[in-house]
């Protein structure tokens, strides 16, 4: 079978079933595993469809998990998409911001691209404020309960005290990004305070890698129009009619 005609087969697949393993794949299209891995790879790349684990779905079908992978694994993935980004979302900071920063990995990449600046800012993120304090910046650290899996600091003495901030910016971290729930995150607690410190921003940046786009975990914390949305690629165009996308790609400064 030639390799457009095995593509036609799975995108059709797809178009009938939203999602298939590599192993229903396999069957359907007599050739080995590797070839199906090789075919959505590719296909992936072209846009055609979305990689999930073990196997492929459609594009405008988003996955829901409730599972949340701990720091050493998250650091292991996308790590090259998650410093384009970071380094993007450094060069939109201002020398008078004051700034929220979300916890998490990719957030976590915008403080290392950070040069010196006169900013202050404001983290629920336990590395994050270390972070910032060793490079000399104006930092305060929310109080509340650290999160172990995470490494984020939650709790009503959290929220509290985002009530008395008002923040130029923020940046945030999201676990997934669908276009009709929005932006949504596994744990309640964390999902709150990303919620209120957003409502405190005048404008707010959710930082994603595209593995991020079409997924749904349990808690909602914003919808698309709340935030502009920094990734390394645009998978699904019909994002770009909710909400405003900087894609990052292979240059800094391009945008959509």
């Amino acid at each position: 079978m030639l390799t457009e005609e095995r593509y036609t087969i799975i995108l059709d697949y797809l178009r009938q079933h939203k999602t298939v393993t590599i192993s229903e794949l396999t069957k359907r299209l007599k050739t080995s595993e590797s070839t199906v891995r090789r075919d959505i790879t590719l296909l992936a790349e072209r846009g055609k469809l979305r990689k999930i684990r073990g196997g492929a779905a459609a594009l405008s079908t988003s996955v829901f998990t409730t599972s949340e992978n701990d720091m050493v694994f998250k650091y292991a993935q996308y790590d090259k998409e998650k410093k384009m980004i970071g380094a993007f979302a450094a060069t939109l900071i201002k020398p008078d911001d004051f700034i929220f920063i979300d916890a998490g990995t990719t957030t976590e990449a915008l403080i290392d691209a950070l040069t010196p600046t006169k900013a202050s800012f404001v983290t629920n993120g336990l590395l994050h404020a270390k972070k910032l304090s060793k490079k000399g910046f104006s930092v305060m650290v929310l109080p509340g309960r650290v999160r172990h899996e995470t490494e984020a600091i939650v709790g009503t003495q959290t929220l509290e005290m985002l009530k008395q901030y008002h923040f130029t910016c923020g940046f945030f971290g999201t676990n997934g990004i669908d276009p009709e729930v929005g932006f949504t995150t596994p744990n309640p607690e964390e999902a709150s305070v990303k919620r209120k410190a957003m409502a405190r921003c005048k404008d707010a940046y959710v930082l994603a890698d595209s593995s991020k786009f079409n997924r749904v975990t349990p808690v909602e914390f914003a919808a698309l129009k709340d935030a502009q949305i920094i990734t390394e690629r645009i998978v699904d165009s019909q994002y770009q009619e909710k909400t405003n996308i900087l894609e990052v790609g292979n240059d800094l400064h391009g945008h959509v």
